[in-house]
């Protein structure tokens, strides 16, 4: 909105300089001269012909309740983005002279919250449904008996999922439930954001900002209306503006006559500025199929040249391109088939998102891609800007980082297995493997950003003993890790437990173990083939066969990582860990459970798993 003399009580000349100024204010300095004309409330009015004195104005903020300036901003995190959203919120604050206290929920003591006024809670949400290694701890108190009563508690919650998954973001809306059944009051609605969260955390960053702004009377100080300083180390580079990449080396690690196909990619990072350390991912903006675009095209009855908006800037790009690289195709969620049901008004559509359809839709979504849908439901003749109006932006992939910056300067490595199968009787494959395994060269580029995820890192004593668990792709992490070690000189004992399935063929990155082996990098190594015995063999059993010494490692403080597929691998990991306890520690099983809760309180136990 414009200002002018007839809406509002400026004059001429304060209105043209109010309009030449509001514009060109970023959000933290509008929300910094926010605060600080409610700090100086009964300062002297504007000089303006005819304006109304500003004391009621100033009664009204004098009467309003003094809301603490202090805010606690807790984050829930697995692979660091939630922390991210913390830390920038968390800088903002800061900046307009609030005081914050930053911290994982796991490092949180639950007792302290009574205490608080203001909070704020960032969590994605982990697996079906579940919390984030970090937050379990808090989320039990939370919803056990012990949650005091918060009637004194201002919060607002921004929750990270994938609207992929059935469970999209229920960790923060458990939360965001339960404080306010716990008596809690909400600054801000809460925000649910899907993978590609930038915008809607941002709005919820500005909704909360503003609202503390407002509620408290914030002493300014001179350095709070300028802000920070880009460190002259840090990268342009981020998940908004990836850097163009070129791949150096793309290698099949796979041995002739193996049923997979696992990629090892050497990109470079010249001139990117972007550093990274063991346990970060890589995030790969990849290209959906040529072949699936063009049949997808082709069953809508559309034009490949056709103009469509790709952003809310008003952006165009052919529709060809744009279903290339800026939108999802391959997934189906239930969000998507509500839009396209109201978009279309397709009975069969309407009736499968209707109340009381949740399996079917459910079971409909499996293995089925945006092909499927509009071939199923006869959604030919939609025009392409109102169909693709309601698509989800392309998501990055993100990859464990498979090699240290201290080994390999201005490079990152990456370990990716190539994902194909058939479904409704047609050939699917993973986006971003496929592209990586049949169009992408050495001296190609690829959009790439740093994922940090301060959740999988190296102990601090590098004397400290590590065990890592890792099998196939799984075991990515840990060749960083080991090189890093080897750079550093590490002292700390170090055991790997590996498994695939042939030992001839599947034996991934086999004569770099073999090398830190002998040169004492790695302590030991454990190998698991499951398809060279009768019966098979995984890592957990490896572990079990180990159990005492595994045991004695615990005890002498060793630091457990664990990296690969959740719902199975991880899952069977944790409970053969929780046995081991149990046996050689001579635990009841709560016993065991405690002690490795414990571990991961203390940072011992980290998992990287999807």
């Amino acid at each position: 909105m414009e200002f002018q003399v007839t809406n509002s009580p400026f004059n001429q000349e304060q209105v043209e300089l109010l309009n030449r100024l509001l514009p060109t204010l970023t959000d933290t300095q509008r929300i910094w001269l926010n605060g600080y004309l409610a700090a100086t409330q009964g300062s002297a009015a504007a000089a303006s012909v005819g304006a109304a004195p500003v004391a009621p104005l100033a009664t009204a903020a004098a009467n309003a309740p003094v809301i603490s300036k202090e805010v606690t901003v807790l984050f829930g995190s697995q692979t660091g983005k939630s922390q991210g959203l913390a830390k920038k919120v968390t800088k903002k604050l800061e900046e307009i002279g609030f005081q914050v206290s930053l911290s994982s929920m796991s490092d949180f003591k639950p007792n302290n919250l009574k205490k608080i006024q203001n909070l704020l809670v960032l969590v994605s949400t982990h697996g079906e449904g579940d919390p984030p290694d970090n937050a379990i701890s808090f989320y039990e108190f939370l919803n056990s008996k012990r949650a005091p009563q918060l009637d004194d508690l201002r919060f607002s919650v921004l929750s990270l999922g994938d609207t992929s998954y059935e469970f999209f973001c229920q960790t923060g809306k458990d939360f965001d439930k339960r404080l306010e059944e716990l008596g809690g009051k909400r600054l801000s609605p809460r925000v649910d954001c899907d993978v590609d969260f930038d915008e809607p955390a941002a709005e919820w960053i500005n909704s909360v900002l503003s609202s503390l702004s407002e509620a408290s009377t914030v002493a300014v100080t001179a350095t709070g209306a300028g802000a920070a300083v880009a460190s002259g180390a840090e990268s342009e580079y981020s998940r908004t503006n990836p850097f163009q990449a070129e791949v150096l080396e793309n290698l099949n690690l796979n041995g002739r006559g193996s049923d997979r196909e696992t990629r090892h990619l050497e990109i470079s990072l010249e001139g990117s500025n972007l550093q990274y350390e063991p346990g970060d991912c890589i995030g790969i903006y990849p290209e959906n199929h040529p072949r699936l675009v063009d049949e997808l095209i082709e069953a809508m009855g559309w034009k490949s040249d056709e103009l469509v908006t790709i952003n809310k800037n008003g952006e165009q790009r052919a529709l060809h391109e744009a279903l290339i690289r800026n939108y999802e195709i391959t997934v189906l969620t239930k969000p998507l088939m509500e839009q396209v049901a109201k978009l279309t008004s397709n009975a069969g559509l309407l009736e499968l998102t209707a109340a009381g359809h949740e399996q079917d839709l459910k079971t409909y979504l499996v293995g089925r891609d945006l092909l499927d849908l509009v071939q199923d439901y006869s959604l030919k003749g939609i025009p392409a800007a109102e169909f693709v109006a309601v698509l989800r932006k392309m998501p990055a992939r993100l990859y464990s980082i498979a090699s240290s910056f201290k080994a390999f300067p201005d490079e990152v490595h990456v370990t990716v297995r190539t994902v194909r199968y058939e479904a409704q009787g047609r050939e699917r494959y993973g986006v971003c493997s496929v592209q990586l395994a049949e169009r992408i060269k050495a001296g190609e580029t690829l959009p790439v950003y740093i994922q940090n995820n301060p959740n999988f890192k190296l102990p601090e004593n590098p004397e400290t003993p590590i065990i890592m668990i890792g099998p196939g792709t799984g075991v990515a992490p840990f060749r960083a890790f080991l090189g890093e070690r080897e750079e550093i000189g590490a002292e700390g004992k170090s055991w790997l437990f590996y498994g695939d399935q042939h030992f001839s063929t599947d034996f991934l990155y086999q004569v770099e173990w073999q090398k830190w082996l002998k040169n004492g990098v790695l302590t030991r190594m454990d190998v698991a083939f499951s398809r060279d015995t009768d019966q098979k063999v995984y890592v957990q059993h490896r572990m079990l066969e180990k159990s005492a010494e595994l045991y004695k490692w615990l005890q002498e403080g060793a630091c457990v990582y664990v990296c690969g597929d959740e719902k199975k691998m991880a899952h069977d990991v944790h409970a053969t860990l929780a046995t081991i306890i149990e046996q050689e520690g001579s635990f009841s099983p709560e016993e065991a459970a405690e002690y490795l809760t414990r571990m991961q309180q203390q940072k011992r136990y980290q998992r990287d798993v999807y």
